[in-house]
Parts: structure tokens; sequence; C-alpha cells
């Protein structure tokens, strides 16, 4: 029943999240821009910190084969790349979006699946550990944020009313709720460990494929500076997690 609780705490709480995009109506773009860039970077590292510190360990405690855990990390981050090939899946954290990608009831499409395959990690996560299960989705909502203020600049700039974007974004992003709950819900008749190092494998995907590629290079040192440490400060405050969670 605990976990349950927090999948339900969690679910909700990613689900407002999604409302962040309503941010992007309150500063001007090249002020977004310049906020956007640290915060995906920040969410590169929460990601590889939520991969490597937290649920590819949980992942060795509670499967016994170490080969049967990579396996799983290895189909997450393959899953990923076949979703981002055939829907044509990149968030691009720019306002508006001068990239390539799906615009309105398509992005929305590929967000709900995107929360829906999230929600069964971080459920999966919560089912094993309560410890892996919150990091997992501190990881994961670092990286909502800026997805989300780049998705609602994308619809509006798409031609949806401000309304229109938060309510559809909203309901997009209560996929997320409903795999923790199919998670739980399967966690009675079959082991679903597994969901933990797949998640891993998503989280690396993300990270190094989707974000890290968006912030490694700058015309401006004193940028690429300020993504560095906000990559670490990701790392450092996952780490710091493990530690206080479960020590060395």
């Amino acid at each position: 029943m605990e976990s349950l609780l927090w999948i339900l705490g969690s679910g909700a709480l990613m689900s407002v999240l999604a409302l962040v995009g309503g941010l992007a109506l309150i500063f001007a773009e090249e002020t977004l821009q310049r906020l956007l860039l640290p915060l995906v970077a920040l969410a590169a590292g929460t990601l590889l910190g939520g991969a490597f510190f937290h649920m590819i360990p949980t992942g060795m405690e509670t499967i016994e084969r170490p080969f049967v855990v990579f396996l799983w990390v290895t189909l997450g981050f393959v899953v990923f790349l076949s979703l981002e090939q055939f829907l044509h899946w990149h968030h691009c954290h720019n306002v508006p979006s001068d990239h390539q990608q799906p615009l309105g009831y398509m992005l929305l499409v590929a967000d709900g699946l995107h929360n829906l395959i999230g929600g069964l990690a971080v459920g999966g996560a919560f089912v094993v550990d309560v410890g892996a299960g919150i990091a997992a989705w501190s990881a994961a909502a670092a990286h909502e944020i800026p997805q989300e203020l780049g998705d609602f600049g994308v619809l509006v700039h798409g031609g949806w009313s401000t309304r229109q974007a938060l309510i559809f974004n909203f309901l997009s992003a209560l996929t997320f709720l409903v795999g923790g709950l199919l998670a739980w819900g399967a966690a009675y008749s079959i082991d679903t460990a597994f969901l933990v190092p797949f998640a891993a494998g998503n989280f690396i995907y993300i990270g190094a494929s989707d974000l890290i590629p968006e912030v490694k290079h700058h015309k401006d040192w004193t940028s690429n500076l300020v993504h560095f440490g906000s990559f670490l400060a990701g790392l450092g405050l996952l780490a710091a997690v493990r530690l206080v969670v479960k020590g060395i």
C-alpha cells in the first residue's frame, strides 16, 4: 500500500508539472532560452545520476544475474531509440521550436506515450524500493520542466490557444500516473523488478542522446561553463540522494 501512495502522489505531481509551460508567457523569449539550456543540462545530470547511482544498483540488488540487469538496461535504451526514430519524437527545448518536430496532436501523442513508459518505469521502481522510486521520479521531473516549457511554446507557436496548450499538456501528463498504476497492478502477478534497469536504459538514452547534444557546444565559453556546472549539479544531487538514502 505504501508504494501505491507514492505512485499516486508522484503521478499527481508530475501532472501538475505539466502546467509549468505557462511560465513561457511570463518571460521574454530571449530570457526563456537563457533559462532553458541550464535546466536541460541539469536534467541530463539528474537522469544519468538516477540511472547510474540508483536504478542500476537497485537492479543489481533485486535481480540475481548481472547479465539480465544490463540486458534490460540495453532494452530500455533501444526502446527509446526506436520511439524517437519512428515517432520522430525529439524533445527540442527551443521556444518556438526551430527543429523538425511533430506539432499539435502528434506531439501530444508522443508525449503521452513517453509519459506512460516513464510512469511504468518509475512505478516499477517504487514497487521495488521507495528510495529508488524517489530518485527516479526526481530525475524524470527535472527533465519534465524544460520539456514542458518547450512543448508549450511549440503548441502556441503552432496556433493553439494558451488554455488549450495547458489543458492538453496536462492531459498527456496523466498517462504517467496511468503507467505507474499499471506497474503497481502488474506487481501482483509478475515480478516487475525488470522495470528498474529498463528505466535506467530510458534515462541514459534521454540524457545522453536528447539532452547533452543541446548543451555540449556553445560559442560563449561562459555558457559552456554554466551548462557543465548545471550538469554536474544534477549528478551531484542524485549522488547525494543515494548517500542519504542508502549510504555507500
